[in-house]
């Protein structure tokens, strides 16, 4: 049974969102690694796994469109080449502007060369534990969506929660057939949210959705044509950079920021919903990480080095060293390079408001990691004080840094293993283990790895201004300059 729905590939559009910025997993997502470009689960990202299980569903990578932030691009691209699967496209939203514009876009890229396709879209960082059952509802949606109703998977609730949204259906959900939807309804108090757990017309709004393109497009142009309007301005003036698609920004950002439940499924005759039974959990919070773990016998599940003693029904994630925890109950610890949470478990919610305090502060917390990833490789803020910086670089086989400068500081580079070719001012040197290279302020510079093996180096700033912002680009592989 499940190896015929590995077997039959369905021909849609998959669109894949990875805007979001995950603020409810700090210290482990941050807004320029969120939580869909994390192993959360395993070793693969959940936006990795999502593309997997697309690809698996319509056996075709030029079916999936993603749509992502800026920021991310190279993260994206990245993430997609290790795991096997070329995009039809990758567009890259200019400015923040909520589910709608981004699906309406979608759906008119989709519509190139004539087509109609039905499109899937579907958020890039939840889990689906079972995929034979995610894939019968696919194909059920497909059904509905091909006769022209705009489909909603709705969940099937296991207990009261107040962190979803829930959508009323006209009679009992199904998995076998989709249903009216009455009602959208925001996230209840529990009190609200016990009461409908006993209705079996509820179901939890899991941001999954199905409608042939031209369906959508024509419900938007009646309950929010502005929206329409700006997407197709945008998507009219958009421009192939790498293998990016850029909108245009200014006509992008004229649109109302709007999510496509508000915009279009609140407003329409059309929406059904069909319910999905399949392991689904939006991994939206710390807790919600320790329930899609496997756990030991006392509850506890970890990843990392962890040592545990008379500890129950906690989470415990260790990045960087070991983490003991001795005789306490329903915590969240979770350490990285830079800092370390613990919250009781069921305050995991909350994690949202040390971010937001974090954001009021202007702390470097809220959007990097200590290793921060770049499109050549990455670079570890290992030390820094008054007037100095030290980085630990890691460049990739082939990659190179772009052509630049600095007005206000010099750089020492120092390789540790793997060979460097500089370019420093009209002079290019080869730079192998042990050797180091002197760059001063204000000479022209770059840094290639011509082998085949990754090029680790030590690289010392030192200077009056040490921030990332006194580049100056003057050629660079990935459109920087």
């Amino acid at each position: 049974m499940n190896k015929k729905f590995f077997e039959e590939p369905l021909e849609f559009t998959c669109v894949v969102l990875s805007g979001g910025s995950g603020t409810g997993l700090w210290p482990l997502s941050r807004s320029m690694l969120p939580k869909q470009f994390l192993g959360l689960t395993e070793d693969a990202s959940l936006f990795q796994l999502t593309l997997r299980r697309l690809h698996d569903i319509t056996n075709a990578s030029n079916q999936i469109i993603v749509f992502a932030n800026d920021d991310h691009r190279f993260l994206v691209g990245e993430q997609c080449r290790e795991a096997g699967v070329e995009p039809r496209s990758i567009v890259l939203e200019p400015v923040a502007r909520s589910t709608a514009p981004a699906i309406a876009v979608a759906a008119l890229a989709s519509q190139a060369d004539g087509a109609d396709p039905v499109i899937l879209v579907l958020p890039s960082d939840h889990v689906i534990d079972n995929l034979p059952a995610f894939h019968r509802a696919v194909r059920m949606g497909s059904k509905a969506a091909e006769d022209g109703a705009m489909v909603i998977f709705g969940i099937v609730p296991t207990h009261a929660e107040t962190g979803y949204g829930y959508i009323k259906a006209s009679q009992a959900a199904n998995t076998d057939a989709a249903v009216p939807v009455l009602q959208f309804i925001e996230k209840p108090d529990f009190a609200t949210a016990q009461n409908y757990l006993k209705d079996d017309r509820y179901s939890w709004n899991s941001g999954i959705f199905m409608f042939k393109a031209s369906v959508l497009l024509d419900e938007m142009e009646k309950a929010n044509p502005a929206i329409l309007k700006a997407c197709q301005s945008a998507w009219g003036k958009a421009k192939k950079d790498l293998e990016f698609v850029r909108l245009d920004k200014e006509a992008y950002s004229s649109s109302p920021t709007l999510s496509v439940d508000y915009a279009v499924m609140e407003k329409t005759s059309k929406a059904v919903v069909l319910s999905l039974d399949a392991g689904w959990n939006d991994v939206g919070a710390w807790s919600a990480v320790w329930q899609v773990l496997p756990q030991d016998a006392q509850g506890n599940a970890t990843r990392g080095d962890v040592l545990l003693e008379s500890a129950t029904n906690s989470y415990v994630h260790a990045d960087s060293r070991l983490v003991a925890l001795i005789g306490v109950d329903d915590l969240v610890v979770v350490e990285t390079s830079d800092a370390v949470l613990v919250a009781h478990k069921d305050k995991a919610q909350d994690v949202k408001k040390v971010v937001e305090r974090l954001k009021v502060q202007k702390r470097p917390e809220v959007d990097l990691h200590r290793e921060v990833f770049r499109p050549w490789g990455s670079y570890d803020s290992v030390d820094h004080g008054e007037r100095f910086q030290v980085k630990r670089i890691t460049v990739k086989p082939g990659a190179k840094l772009s052509l630049q400068m600095h007005h206000h500081r010099a750089e020492h580079w120092v390789v540790v293993s793997g060979t460097a070719s500089v370019r420093l001012g009209d002079q290019v040197k080869l730079v192998t283990e042990n050797e180091s290279v002197y760059i001063p302020v204000g000479v022209t510079h770059s840094l290639e790895n011509p082998g085949k093996v990754p090029l680790h180096l030590i690289e010392v700033q030192s200077g009056s201004y040490l921030g990332e912002d006194d580049i100056v680009r003057f050629e660079d592989l990935y459109g920087r300059a």
